[in-house]
């Protein structure tokens, strides 16, 4: 009765303002009422708040706007995120969470993975793949826009993650539930090094990191991870049969990415003016490789902790 119910309330509005749909969303949990995608606010935050990261921002606003474009997507999207610690990928996909649900990373659509809590090591893998199918078609069955994080991929078993492929293929319906409209977010640090390679070549190239080009990265950190054993995707089928819509690198940051980071910092504790602590946070991280110092080997992690000391 329900779901007649929100069919025709939905059906019925206008382009206005919908006062039927607005009475169904204070009585149901439904995740239509939650999905309010904004593809610019998501491409403006990446831009503003995510450093260094020309490649990450185009990647992921094309991707994700090329996806809610379609109302019948051929397959679901699946994004691999990959590059050093600290570099903006958690970031990045809390973005994305954010700029899609109204509630954010609370909506009860959203459902995030760490490795190390959700899949520890030393367990069966066998019935961790049986646990983590059962919560995908649960979730999936419950909402077809649902979206999965999971972070840490790089402690991942290998092969536990395969057990999702049938679901990110392009023709997977089962009792009349579309897997085809959800999205899958994977995080990891592995192939940072096919990244850093590239980036510090084109800094000893006098190039600027402006002009890399995802497509030159894209089948390197494929066979990158694929090669991996520690990768969490070490010879899986998902890569086997194309099923990552792309490979999203993201770049090791420079002295001026850090000092940026720790202005952001300082003004989220209401500390903007102190430009002297933003500058002496970026003096006193670890730069790679030597010769050279281009890179912080943390990225931007330690920065709140180092704010704490100077502050």
């Amino acid at each position: 009765m329900l779901t007649l119910l929100a069919l025709l309330l939905l059906c019925i509005c206008t382009p206005g303002r919908c006062i039927f749909q607005e009475l169904y969303c204070t009585i149901a949990d439904s995740c239509n009422c939650d999905f309010r995608p904004n593809v610019r606010e998501l491409e403006w935050d990446l831009y503003k708040n995510v450093y260094g990261q020309h490649l990450a921002q185009e990647i992921l606003s094309e991707e994700v706007a090329r996806f809610l474009a379609e109302q019948a997507p051929e397959r679901p999207l699946v994004l691999s995120l990959h590059g050093s610690s600290g570099t903006g990928k958690t970031m990045a996909a809390g973005m994305l969470a954010r700029h899609l649900y109204g509630s954010a990373m609370s909506s009860p659509f959203i459902h995030q993975f760490i490795t190390t809590l959700h899949f520890p090591a030393g367990r069966h893998v066998d019935a961790q793949q049986e646990q983590l199918k059962s919560w995908v078609q649960g979730n999936v069955t419950a909402c077809g826009r649902s979206v999965f994080i999971f972070d840490e991929m790089d402690k991942m078993a290998p092969g536990l993650l395969d057990v999702l492929e049938p679901f990110l293929g392009a023709s997977h319906v089962v009792f009349g539930t579309n897997y085809r409209k959800a999205i899958y977010v994977l995080i990891s640090t592995a192939g940072e090094e096919v990244i850093n390679k590239a980036a510090l070549e084109q800094r000893e190239a006098g190039r600027d990191r402006e002009e890399m080009t995802a497509a030159e990265l894209q089948d390197a950190i494929a066979q990158a991870v694929y090669n991996n054993p520690t990768s969490g995707l070490y010879k899986s089928s998902i890569i086997r049969q194309k099923l990552v819509t792309a490979f999203v690198p993201f770049l090791p940051l420079c002295r001026l990415h850090v000092e940026r980071c720790a202005r952001a910092q300082l003004c989220q504790r209401g500390a903007c003016e102190r430009q002297d602590v933003a500058r002496a946070v970026a003096a006193d991280m670890t730069y790679k490789p030597s010769p050279g110092h281009y890179f912080s080997t943390s990225g931007c992690k330690t920065v709140p902790a180092k704010i704490d000391l100077l502050l």
